[in-house]
């Protein structure tokens, strides 16, 4: 068996070039850019009042001073006149900058007398309340570089500079089988023997969260014949989980309908608990590549594997740079005896207090128990072996995501 870091290292070394598309940009929040944008304009477009109020020569400002009004510009206006001295022009927040002007005096500092207006401000600094053109970007500079995330931030940016066709990262296509003939869908009462599919529906929630594409492909039945149909389409995504089979029990068929369609195996098994059974495997051709998890049935399980191999390949995928799984450290509140011969990653609870971050590991009873799992907001890390961790010890911890 591998460890997870060598696992991850296989995984990544089989992972295809990001594929760049367009999206429109309304939809564009949560995508990756994929190439440089540049600005079609200046921002602001000419020289603009930021507020309202008498755009003048910063000279003529004194106390009570009395300047002649020439005309009035509102915004989506233009000026007609310039300024010159003893003069001034009323000007509303966003409207053009009149020639020659270098202040403007904000309309609570003045009074009106019919085409006169009087100045109730000492002096003002050459500039004050003035926006040129260009100063926020200028026409042919790079906005956005190629690999930011797009928030909604960034589309009033993505907006102003014209550009309503977003190049963006396409999202993986991303297909579920949760496999298993004990197996009924959630809104059906189990009978003798069943229990409902809940991977499923977890996964395809967490796979929509990381930003893929996901489908849920339904119950693929301990049937050669009927899971290979499954497959068969679930191969013509990118990424293809399946849940369950992978073990080593008279009906866990995945390896083998893999294997009837080609599907390369890169590992089976790993040294990770929750979570050993993984297997992993890829699908090439000349025109596409479709990455195949095969995950443990288990929930908990299939939650620690999509969380340290899939969504990274997700993450990858879409252009992302930045770590998926958030790696920190933690004072453990209660002692914890660690058994066995492989690393573990145990539901806890994460707190902060006082700016210091403590995890308490739950009373998880295993791999089906969703229920403390619904209680968790991390992944306490423990190392290999038989080793007793003392209430207080500083241990990784991963959280998980919201």
């Amino acid at each position: 068996m591998i460890s997870v870091d060598q696992a991850l290292q296989k995984i990544m070394a089989r992972l295809s070039e990001c594929r760049p598309t367009e999206c429109m940009l309304s939809n564009s929040v949560g995508h990756i850019l994929a190439e440089d944008v540049q600005s079609d304009i200046d921002s602001p477009p000419y020289d603009k009042s930021l507020v309202d109020g008498y755009a003048v020569l910063a000279e003529d400002v004194k106390q009570d001073v009395v300047l002649e009004v020439l005309e009035e510009v509102l915004a989506g206006q233009t000026p007609t006149k310039s300024i010159h001295p003893k003069a001034a022009i009323q000007i509303m927040t966003g409207a053009p900058l009149p020639p020659d002007a270098s202040a403007v005096v904000m309309v609570e500092q003045t009074s009106r007398d019919q085409q006169k207006v009087i100045i109730h401000q000492d002096t003002i600094q050459p500039e004050a309340n003035i926006m040129r053109q260009a100063t926020s970007l200028s026409q042919g500079e790079t906005i956005l570089s190629q690999g930011t995330l797009i928030r909604p931030i960034e589309v009033g940016i993505l907006a102003e500079i014209g550009c309503t066709n977003v190049p963006v990262y396409q999202p993986p296509k991303l297909a579920i089988i949760s496999t298993g003939d004990e197996l009924v869908q959630a809104t059906t009462t189990p009978q003798a023997g069943q229990i409902r599919n809940s991977n499923g529906p977890l996964l395809q929630a967490l796979a929509t969260s990381f930003g893929a594409e996901a489908q849920s492909l339904g119950i693929g039945l301990d049937n050669f014949e009927t899971l290979s149909d499954l497959v068969a389409t679930g191969l013509e995504s990118d990424i293809l989980i399946l849940s369950g089979g992978v073990s080593a029990g008279v009906k866990d068929l995945v390896p083998a309908v893999l294997d009837r369609h080609g599907v390369e195996q890169v590992f089976h098994k790993l040294k990770l608990k929750p979570g050993k059974p993984l297997w992993f495997g890829v699908l090439s051709s000349a025109d596409r590549q479709t990455m195949v998890f095969g995950l443990p049935g288990n929930p908990v399980s299939s939650l620690v594997c999509f969380l340290l191999f899939v969504a990274p390949v997700i993450f990858r995928m879409r252009g992302k740079t930045s770590e998926c799984l958030q790696e920190t450290t933690a004072c453990l509140t209660a002692d914890f005896q660690q058994r066995g011969d492989r690393p573990t990653y145990f539901p806890a609870q994460l707190t902060e207090r006082n700016g210091n971050r403590y995890v308490t590991p739950l009373a998880w009873k295993g791999s089906a128990d969703q229920r403390t799992l619904s209680e968790a907001n991390a992944l306490a890390f423990f190392k290999a072996g038989n080793q007793l961790y003392p209430n207080g010890e500083e241990i990784s911890v991963f959280k998980i995501p919201s």
